[in-house]
């Protein structure tokens, strides 16, 4: 992307046409036209795509005016709003004593977490050897009022190799693709190589952050990466985003697991932290439903804390594959869903009179069908109130219909 379409995307009317037809189809306009004002009809369609991307996950981005748009797969790769706001925490926190904060940023994208960064350090390094990136995130940085960002075109092992100056945190997202474009997840496939780069970076920083895939198996990258202090499963509403380990120079000692649920603005709804030596050897119990079903949030499965969460809030697990437990008390401050079973294992003939019509909400855990063919076979449609879940318990399979509890009743 030339400098010159770099200035014109970012006109008023350029943007005021961008805002205008945010709900247009931008293949339609790439058929229909070879330019729009006088650019490439191309551009302008991936500046719409890249709106519509940016609604939900970059709200800062999508309500500025003057914001420029990579291809689509550059903002898929990028933080959303609410895990950077996060990630600009915890090197707050982290580096609070310090008087003058500064972080690098390896692999700075389209610069939304080096952005966050800027609001909490005194200086901040975006690093990028792709020119388009840089560009577009510079550009970007500028319109958002952003300050102390200096931007890098380099790659990362070039930037750590060649700068002598101390910096308090470096920040680092690895691509997750091979050069065929296939997806890995290993950090020792990933690009750059965190691994092999830990030991050159300790020279000049004191502490690394991570961002991985939540795919990726935390024992694995506990293996991987040397003198993690602190491993965060980071969910935003229930749905699991990342994994980010934090490693500091010299720490020598078992990771703390924290499994964090967080708000779309960045706020922790909820947290649970643990060691694993905890959940080897907590004592959790199996056994029936009760009157309530507790679903663990997306975070704390990841983490694998499926003892520990029996153990902390004496709650009964249903089976030692069943992610799910229950009590017949309600249990405050629980970090996840609670339903209420209004009945247990009805017949099916009968299902559809306890869920006033033809629609319920339906998830199994470990169970012979999934929600999708549970579905079919009850010849229900998503919707309404209920709940309906399929589930295993250490003797017998169960359906039950639930209500969503969220006060104790």
């Amino acid at each position: 992307m030339t400098a010159n379409y770099l200035s014109r995307i970012s006109e008023e009317e350029v943007q005021d046409y961008l805002f205008a037809h945010e709900a247009v189809d931008e293949r339609d306009l790439v058929l229909q036209h070879e330019e729009i004002l006088n650019l490439p009809a191309a551009l302008i369609a991936q500046q719409i795509a890249g709106r519509r991307k940016a609604k939900s996950k970059l709200a800062m981005w999508y309500r500025t005016k003057g914001i420029i748009y990579p291809p689509s797969v550059n903002i898929e790769q990028s933080s959303s709003e609410a895990t950077a706001r996060f990630k600009a925490k915890i090197a707050h926190s982290l580096l609070s004593n310090s008087q003058n904060i500064s972080i690098a940023d390896l692999t700075g994208g389209f610069g939304v977490d080096s952005y966050f960064f800027s609001q909490v350090a005194s200086q901040v390094h975006y690093v990028e050897p792709n020119t388009d990136l840089l560009q577009i995130a510079a550009t970007n940085h500028v319109t958002l009022q952003a300050k102390s960002i200096t931007h890098h075109l380099t790659t990362a092992e070039d930037f750590i190799d060649k700068n002598k100056l101390p910096v308090d945190l470096t920040f680092i997202d690895p691509s997750r693709r091979d050069q065929n474009s296939r997806k890995v997840f290993k950090l020792t496939d990933c690009t750059p190589d965190v691994s092999s780069l830990q030991k050159s970076i300790f020279k000049n920083c004191t502490s690394i952050l991570v961002k991985t895939s939540p795919l990726l198996d935390i024992h694995q990258g506990l293996k991987e990466l040397t003198n993690t202090k602190k491993v965060m499963v980071v969910s935003v509403n229930n749905e699991c985003k990342e994994l980010l380990f934090l490693a500091e120079k010299n720490f020598d000692g078992e990771a703390l697991i924290e499994a964090v649920d967080l708000s779309v603005t960045g706020d922790v709804k909820n947290s649970l932290s643990f060691f694993l030596s905890e959940e080897k050897f907590a004592q959790g119990t199996l056994g029936p439903a009760a009157e309530y079903l507790y679903e663990p949030n997306a975070s704390i499965l990841k983490a694998g804390a499926f003892k520990l969460i029996s153990e902390k809030f004496q709650l009964t697990k249903l089976a030692k594959n069943t992610h799910l437990y229950t009590s017949n008390h309600w249990v405050a401050g629980f970090p996840g869903r609670i339903f209420r079973i209004d009945v247990l294992d009805p017949e099916t003939k009968k299902l559809k009179d306890f869920l006033s019509g033809s629609k319920a909400n339906v998830f199994t855990r470990n169970y012979p069908l999934g929600a999708e063919e549970l579905k079919k076979k009850l010849k229900l449609s998503d919707g309404g109130e209920k709940y309906v879940i399929g589930f295993s318990s250490e003797t017998k399979k169960n359906l039950a219909i639930c209500s969503l509890s969220t006060k104790k009743q």
